[in-house]
């Protein structure tokens, strides 16, 4: 027995110290994690446990020791660099990310800042490898085992990965459960909540080094699935007869002319026939001639949705000037009377939407940028507007209005290859300059919207038609008044407002973006055009720099996380405009068909993931782990709990049917930026 504890101290030492992580790291995100599951979780790390041990053990002596604290110190440096992470980003970090993130070191006064908070974690997650130093002698880690053991061992991982594996695909198969979470990419802080860290980490590997695998056929798949589910079948869509814009005086004087006449022959009035927004593709051609099973697919796929029509909005700012927007962490909590006038004078004098989402997705701003960019759901495990650069991207508004003759300019207040946006941003059609090409803004973290707008905006307001791009910064964390340039330049107009410290210096921050929006509307003003110019705005993501408690504070209740957190002001605006209020859901995935409509462009709604929001598609917003919202309510993909609206019913295929939708939403992307598909149906 003792000889027994002797070979296989290293072993139980292994056993307890994966444990011993996985149990730190959900305790460190106690609000975000949950214990389900953690029977995979013990399994998965047993096998790891026991890879590691024999790895260890091809070596002698004091060289299995110092690879076993190595492996050990790893361990611990790999959980508590995601925990880090996660405060950064609430999510964890992929491999592709991890390979690409060296530039994130130019947030090391924040990396400095969250190390020094979370400094008992940080400990804790090392302890296993501090202890192996001080125990050296007493743990016995220099026993080697013999052959018979070796083979054993071999053979129990086999069994403990076999068993977890087997017990993952007869179980549940919902969309964020293990087996969907093992087989599929998936979210990848719930795939460590469900799987374990390590496993999660794994599979994103080997993702990383074999490619993905998509079924033809989803999982939530039902006979008829076969055949890609059209979109529009599943629900009617919303108050399709009610005006969303109020009708104007000429109008209303028409209708009162007709009233009462009825002595004139009643006229039998040719059918208006809707035009759909489509191009002139020829699937069944490309499908006839295809040889790649994959590309005729995809083929199939498109041709069988349901396009949106042309409607009364179609072409009703054709020829206009577009300034389109990505605001850094941009939320209702930044729209103030009195504080932030000019965003509130745009929230409130545009479209007004209620039910607007901005979704957190895995590589936050740069995947929010790419869903408001090019209407496509991001490839999990990648930086997809990275990838999308050398691919043809012909719905973004750069190229789409480049085409037609708009000088189409990008701007960001950062460094200009920062998420490889020099790649990115003049495959999307525009001229591009950050900070290192072409943008000269003074030194700061973070740096000054409005200076960026002082800096740039007469380099095409005299050149009509344009289209500017801006992706903004002045609203970045950390929130607070000693290492936040923006927070302390502004600090005097919000030092009385109500709010914690870090709520007040969020808000201070996005005074900035305020007062930038201020000016732009100012130059619009002085020459001429405001009134020809639509400018869109939408966030990169809610405040996650913010803990739950501060938001609370900011919203003046408890905000619901899984829903309500993502929502989000939407503006559209042009000068001059009656307000107008939208309340269907809809999302950042809908800004391009949106206003690709409004534009009066050329463009096939059938190869975009979002809706035109004035079209009388079915509304459907959808969230990172498969979440969504429709008319019909709301699905919490997590719980597994759909919440109905006042007054709606359910069937029992409705659920399994926009899930369905949202997998093939989500894998399609992922196949448009893997294939280049756009390139090879469209390019001339």
């Amino acid at each position: 027995m003792k000889k027994a504890l002797k070979a296989g101290s290293l072993l139980l030492y292994f056993d307890f110290s994966l444990i011993f992580y996985e149990i730190v790291l959900k305790l460190s995100l106690s609000q975000a994690s949950s214990w389900d599951s953690f029977f995979y979780i013990l399994l998965f790390n047993m096998s790891f446990s026991i890879l590691f041990f024999l790895v260890a053990s091809l070596f002698n002596g004091k060289d299995r020791f110092v690879l076993a604290f190595i492996l050990l110190f790893l361990s611990g440096a790999v959980f508590a660099s995601q925990m880090i992470y996660y405060r950064f980003f609430k999510t964890f970090y992929t491999v592709f990310s991890a390979f690409k993130g060296g530039k994130a070191f130019e947030f090391w006064k924040d990396i400095l800042y969250i190390l020094s908070k979370n400094w008992v974690w940080l400990v804790l997650f090392f302890l296993p490898s501090i202890l192996a130093l001080i125990l050296k002698n007493r743990l016995l880690f220099c026993q080697r085992p013999k052959i018979g053991s070796f083979v054993l061992l071999l053979l129990l991982l086999v069994v403990f990965q076999g068993i977890a594996t087997a017990g993952i695909y007869l179980g549940d198969r919902g969309p964020n459960s293990p087996y969907n979470l093992y087989f599929n990419p998936g979210n990848p802080l719930i795939s460590a909540e469900k799987l374990g860290l390590l496993t999660a980490m794994r599979l994103d590997a080997q993702r990383f080094i074999f490619g993905d695998t998509f079924s033809i056929v989803p999982v939530h798949s039902h006979d008829e699935a076969s055949q890609p589910i059209a979109e529009e079948s599943i629900v009617k869509p919303v108050n399709p007869d009610k005006p969303l814009q109020p009708k104007d005086e000429e109008e209303k004087d028409n209708e009162k002319e007709n009233e009462g006449d009825n002595e004139q022959v009643d006229q039998v009035e040719e059918e208006i026939v809707p035009e759909p927004n489509i191009l002139d593709i020829d699937f069944a051609k490309l499908i006839e001639d295809e040889e790649n099973e994959k590309i005729k697919d995809m083929h199939g796929y498109f041709s069988s949705l349901t396009p949106t029509y042309k409607n009364e909005y179609t072409g009703k700012y054709q020829g206009y000037n577009l300034i389109l927007i990505t605001a850094e962490s941009f939320s209702p909590y930044a729209v103030h009377k009195d504080v932030t006038p000019t965003l509130y004078k745009l929230v409130n004098e545009g479209y007004r939407f209620t039910n607007f989402y901005n979704p957190v997705w895995e590589v936050s701003t740069l995947d929010g940028e790419y869903v408001a960019c090019t209407s496509l759901l991001p490839k999990r495990g990648v930086w997809s507007l990275y990838l999308s650069g050398k691919n043809f991207m012909p719905f973004t508004m750069g190229n789409q209005l480049r085409k037609i003759g708009y000088k189409t300019m990008a701007y960001h207040n950062h460094t200009y290859d920062y998420y490889n946006r020099d790649i990115s941003h003049p495959n999307m059609g525009y001229e591009y300059k950050g900070i290192g090409n072409g943008l000269n803004i003074s030194k700061a973290w973070p740096r000054s919207d409005l200076e960026m707008m002082e800096k740039t905006v007469q380099e095409y307001i005299n050149d009509q038609p344009f289209h500017a791009y801006y992706m903004t910064v002045s609203g970045h964390m950390q929130y607070n008044f000693f290492g936040n340039h923006m927070a302390m330049k502004n600090k005097e107009y919000v030092k009385n407002l109500p709010y914690t410290e870090a709520a007040k210096a969020y808000i201070a921050t996005q005074i900035e973006f305020d007062r930038a929006m201020e000016y732009l509307l100012d130059q619009l003003d002085k020459a001429g055009i405001a009134d020809k110019t639509l400018i869109a705005i939408s966030a990169d993501h809610y405040p996650y720099g913010l803990e739950d408690n501060e938001i609370d504070d900011l919203a003046g209740h408890v905000v619901e996380k899984n829903f309500e957190l993502y929502k989000s002001p939407f503006i559209l605006y042009t000068k001059g405009m009656e307000p107008v209020t939208i309340d269907k859901p809809c999302s950042s995935l809908d800004i391009i068909p949106t206003l690709s409509n409004l534009l009066g462009l050329e463009y096939d709604s059938r190869l975009l993931m979002g809706k035109d929001i004035f079209s009388d598609s079915q509304p459907l917003v959808i969230f990172q782990n498969k979440s969504f919202i429709t008319e019909k309510g709301r699905y919490n993909a997590v719980t597994q709990e759909f919440f109905p609206v006042d007054g709606q019913q359910v069937d029992d295929n409705y659920i399994d049917e926009i899930l369905d939708i949202i997998d093939k939403k989500f894998n399609y992307s992922a196949m448009i930026l893997d294939t280049d598909y756009y390139r090879y149906i469209l390019e001339v």
